[in-house]
């Protein structure tokens, strides 16, 4: 059971190209109360967007539409305004978890992963115990 108060609002960014792991996520996501944005792939303008929006909680694919995430964490991991978002990298390939935390990743999960998995990184930086 997920530690994270619902009348909390906060906000989760996917920023995920396959609609079969976000739409659902997302659903589940705003029922427990929290803004959910999808972002399908990378362009030029996303980290201004990240730094304006500031979400509390950023999972990132690694492979997105040709665009490489690991780049695009440097690039928030860099930026003043967002390196203190936690980001979780995603993918598939199990031998991505240590370029995706040399690339500054907080932490990364294995596809498949379960429900339980994503609310166990969404409890660990999102439950008001961690503050």
């Amino acid at each position: 059971m997920s530690k994270v108060k619902k009348q909390e609002k906060k906000s989760i960014f996917f920023i995920e190209d396959e609609v079969g792991i976000t739409v659902p996520l997302k659903a589940l996501l705003e029922d427990m109360g929290f803004f959910v944005e999808i972002i399908p792939r990378i362009n030029s303008k996303l980290l201004n967007t990240i730094a304006n929006k500031k979400p509390d909680l950023i999972f990132l694919d690694i492979l997105l539409a040709g665009e490489d995430g690991r780049v695009f964490c440097r690039h928030l991991k860099e930026n003043r305004e967002t390196k203190m978002i936690p980001v979780v990298m995603m993918s598939a390939y199990p031998n991505a978890k240590e370029s995706a935390l040399k690339a500054g990743a907080d932490q990364f999960i294995e596809k498949p992963f379960s429900v339980h998995e994503l609310l166990e990184k969404v409890d660990y930086y999102l439950s008001s115990s961690n503050f």
